[in-house]
Order: C-alpha cells, then sequence, then structure tokens
C-alpha cells in the first residue's frame, strides 16, 4: 500500500513541476501578454506567427520573430509581443506579434 501512496505523491510532483519550463504558465488556465522588446515609435505594419502545443508533448509551428516579421512585410521592427494562452495544458499557444515598418 504504501508503494501505491508513494507513486501517486511522484505522479501529482512530476505534474504539477511539468510547466516549470514554460514562462507565466499557469497550470488550469493562462492568458498572458507581455512585452518581448520595444523601440520608439510604432509601425504602420503587424505581423503575426504562431506556435502549438499539445499536453506539453508535441509541439508544431513557427512563433520566431522572423517568421512574424516576414508575414507582415516588415523590415524595420519597432516592437515585439508574446501572447501565451491555455486551458489545462491541453491545447497552449504561443503567438509572437511584431510591428514595425
Amino acid at each position: 500500500m504504501k508503494t501505491i501512496h508513494t507513486l501517486a505523491l511522484l505522479t501529482a510532483v512530476s505534474l504539477t513541476l511539468s510547466s516549470c519550463g514554460a514562462p507565466r504558465v499557469g497550470a488550469i488556465y493562462t492568458d498572458v501578454k507581455a512585452p518581448v522588446a520595444a523601440g520608439s515609435g510604432g509601425g504602420s505594419r503587424v505581423g503575426v506567427a504562431t506556435s502549438t502545443t499539445y499536453l506539453g508533448c508535441v509541439a508544431i509551428g513557427d512563433a520566431s520573430i522572423a517568421t512574424a516579421k516576414r508575414n507582415g512585410g516588415i523590415s524595420s521592427i519597432t516592437s515585439v509581443d508574446e501572447e501565451i494562452k491555455s486551458v489545462l495544458g491541453i491545447v497552449t499557444t504561443y503567438t509572437t506579434t511584431v510591428r514595425g515598418n
């Protein structure tokens, strides 16, 4: 019986700590917007890039700044923001938004 309790405790701790590598991600719900970099002035163009993670096990997509820049036809970046959305860690979406000219 002690083995079952130990296994349950280790499983609970593992599940709790499994999201520690992801910044600003809540275990139950996440909807976070944060700046990555900012410069002076705004931009007339916006580019977006997205990647998605399923159950923290499989990740697909390209949320890089370079892809967002290319998607917006931007040559000079004025700001970069990130957005993270997740429910129960089942599906987590990372979005990079680049503004510039």
